[in-house]
């Protein structure tokens, strides 16, 4: 089994916007020396459309290991209905209200467009640790269950203003309890530090999502995928779920 420890690695996550006119969060963690280390590079921003997210992540995709966490769907071979990845992740987790959305290659131009960019780039649609290059989908409400031991979904996405920003002040807390125990560099950079404690706004959304995303890649990563779960598969859509 190979784990490739040394060497350096990028951890990249990304809230990819469906469609062609609101931004993705991306943020980027760069490690010379494996993740038992500390980053070097770390960094959130927004960026807008297929070529600008490219861009920004350009320096980072020729390192000898790269594993980019998407929350988009990545896999999928139907035109209409739904993948069963889809369908088994509502199935476990629609008790908690983080089932899925039905995807399907007509529904969701824009995330099959970036995979396949990604594809041509030498990137792995997989979950697979061992791939040095790989791309993988994350669903980010059901990893909330998990990783802060909520009963139901935090409502930040939908709502009045003041009701999101009241659900998003407490998604902030959790992910700033688990970051400070997993991932404290980050925690307590000053720009994470900034976009864990802003007011909701959408911009600011996308990008503590993106963190949120990353941080399930490095969980995958640190423990050789132990400490996650993977529903569905790499022919239909797989979705990498973390586990405690």
């Amino acid at each position: 089994m190979v784990h490739h420890e040394k060497v350096a690695t990028a951890i990249i996550g990304i809230d990819l916007a469906w469609g062609e006119k609101n931004p993705d969060g991306v943020t980027v963690l760069s490690f010379p020396d494996g993740v038992a280390e500390n980053p070097t590079h770390l960094s959130t921003e927004l960026t807008r459309g297929d070529d600008d997210l490219f861009d920004a992540l350009e320096p980072f995709l020729t390192l000898e290991r790269v594993m980019v966490a998407i929350d988009a769907p990545t896999i999928c071979r139907s035109d209409e209905g739904s993948r069963p990845v889809d369908k088994e992740c509502t199935r476990l987790f629609g008790r908690f209200e983080a089932g899925c959305h039905p995807v399907n290659r007509r529904l969701c131009v824009r995330p099959f467009r970036v995979a396949e960019a990604f594809q041509q780039r030498g990137f792995a649609l997989t979950t697979d640790t061992d791939t040095p290059r790989f791309v993988t989908e994350v669903y980010p409400h059901p990893a909330t269950i998990r990783l802060f031991g909520l009963e139901k979904t935090i409502k930040y996405k939908k709502g009045k203003v003041t009701e999101k920003r009241a659900e998003f002040s407490r998604y902030q807390d959790h992910l700033a309890d688990y970051l400070s125990h997993e991932m404290p560099w980050l925690a307590n950079s000053e720009p994470h530090c900034e976009l864990l404690t802003l007011p909701w706004k959408k911009p600011i959304e996308d990008q503590v999502d993106s963190m949120l995303c990353a941080a399930i890649a490095y969980r995958h990563l640190k423990y050789h995928g132990k400490k996650s779960q993977i529903l569905g598969d790499d022919s239909d859509g797989h979705m990498l779920i973390p586990t405690v």
